[in-house]
């Protein structure tokens, strides 16, 4: 293992330090646009349905981005750092994130606190995604350590395909009521 994390720090090195498109940092960050491309369509949307549909979207692609970052990602980032308050701050995010996504999974678009938890889940996630991705946060930490970003990158791609095909068998009971209206 050492030999293929000082590879791995080699070959950042060589490339300037810059991200590949297929390492973990790269495919997390991706995750981070995509969600938050919905969320402003969440905002602009006027119809329940587009925005229940919006909603189960978001729901969904955040509970598969948290699993492959609680199970691949955030053990072997703090097995490289040590970064203890890091890792622990972000797992506790994740905590809350998916207590409101269980709620708006459970509300409909009729409910009155629908927009209201789907607001609160976007500053929360806009936060969340400031803490890791700035500078000192836990991406530039990652970067500067002797994690192999590539070959994490490939297994939570892999993991990420797995929960998705999962996921598309059992959308969110938003995402089923905004489908089956549009039919």
């Amino acid at each position: 293992m050492a030999s293929s994390k000082k590879g791995s720090s080699t070959r950042a090195r060589r490339n300037g330090g810059r991200a590949r498109r297929d390492d973990a940092v790269a495919l997390l960050k991706a995750d981070h646009r995509q969600v938050e491309d919905w969320f402003a369509q969440f905002e602009k949307a006027r119809s329940a349905d587009r925005k229940a549909l919006l909603a189960g979207r978001i729901c969904n692609a955040l509970r598969v981005h948290t699993m492959i970052e609680e199970e691949i990602f955030y053990p072997a980032f703090l097995e490289a750092t040590g970064e203890e308050d890091l890792h622990h701050e972000a797992e506790i995010e994740h905590a809350g994130a998916k207590r409101l996504i269980a709620e708006i999974e459970d509300s409909g678009s009729g409910d009155e606190y629908f927009e209201a938890r789907v607001k609160v889940l976007a500053e929360m996630i806009k936060h969340h995604v400031k803490e890791e991705e700035q500078p000192g946060g836990m991406f530039a930490h990652a970067r500067a350590s002797s994690l192999d970003l590539e070959e994490l990158g490939a297994r939570m791609a892999e993991r990420k395909s797995e929960l998705e095909g999962s996921d598309a068998a059992r959308t969110s009971p938003n995402e089923a009521r905004a489908a089956s209206r549009a039919a």
